[in-house]
């Protein structure tokens, strides 16, 4: 028999925490493997390139879902989409034009900005604990990063709406898949496209178009790994996860990316981490590790 927890058996919760585990892990390693491809082509063509991809390996799951699912991921999926897509030039760009140890800090307010969010929507304060345990992540994430260097500029700004709208689509996720027919696949495939297409357009507004596709392997080889982890699985999984979690759980299991990317620096691509990183980013683990025991 089950345990609950509120509404939400236990079992469902155990897995979904280890489920957004997994997410941050990918995402984690995701921030290296995307700076290798833009070496070939333009961040906007990138993107369009990613999520339309994307969108045409889910497109099976849309043309097998019943018309009310359909209407469903699509009431839900269009508005997700425009955050995400909103996200990503924030983060994009926001990268472009800060300190990389800004951008690794500000974009871990996110888990300091989800709880507020969530009270402000769903009219439910979090649990107490919840509040000390974003507090250790953000100090882990201090020490990790090596704290905000300087005033804020234009970039950091960036990433601070990149954090904050990290923290409000994952409220709105959970909002609006509640009671939601739509399969989280094509819930995944709707967001895609929204992200994919939007990308595309801005391209043509913008430059009047992209460049010719890129021959390199290297390119297509980050690109498959992109679409398949970091989209595919990530997505999906969070999807599903917000279905059975609270946003304020979800947002502090997953403010262990930074983390895994920064091993992901050290153990592949050769770089190197201080004694104040490898505290603050066990600091992190121990926050969302933390949080699952409970």
């Amino acid at each position: 028999m089950s345990i609950r927890v509120g509404s939400v058996p236990q079992g469902l919760l155990r897995a979904s925490d280890v489920a957004m585990i997994l997410v941050a892990i990918v995402w984690g390693s995701s921030y290296g493997v995307a700076k290798s491809a833009l070496v070939f082509y333009p961040v906007l063509g990138f993107l369009a390139v990613r999520f339309i991809l994307t969108f045409a390996l889910l497109l099976p799951s849309v043309l097998r879902a019943s018309a009310r699912q359909q209407r469903d991921a699509i009431r839900t999926g269009l508005p997700l989409g425009a955050l995400m897509l909103a996200i990503f030039l924030c983060e994009t760009f926001g990268v472009a034009n800060t300190q990389a140890s800004n951008a690794a800090f500000l974009i871990s307010l996110c888990v300091v900005f989800t709880p507020f969010v969530e009270w402000s929507m769903e009219r439910v304060r979090p649990p107490r604990a919840m509040f000390l345990f974003a507090g250790v992540s953000l100090a882990g994430a201090l020490l990790l990063s090596g704290g905000l260097s300087g005033t804020l500029g234009f970039g950091d700004c960036l990433m601070l709406a990149a954090a904050l709208l990290r923290a409000i689509t994952v409220c709105q996720t959970s909002r609006l898949t509640r009671g939601s027919t739509a399969p989280a696949l094509v819930l995944t495939a709707v967001q895609a496209a929204v992200v994919g297409f939007g990308s595309l357009g801005l391209a043509v507004l913008a430059f009047d178009g992209l460049p010719a596709l890129p021959a390199e392997a290297a390119f297509w080889q980050s690109t498959a790994y992109l679409v398949l982890g970091c989209t595919l699985f990530a997505f999906y999984v969070q999807n599903w996860a917000l279905r059975h979690s609270s946003p304020s759980r979800v947002a502090l299991l997953t403010s262990s990316e930074p983390v895994f990317g920064a091993l992901f620096a050290v153990f592949w691509l050769g770089e190197s981490l201080s004694v104040a990183g490898w505290l603050g980013g066990g600091l992190m683990v121990l926050a969302a590790l933390w949080a699952c025991a409970r």
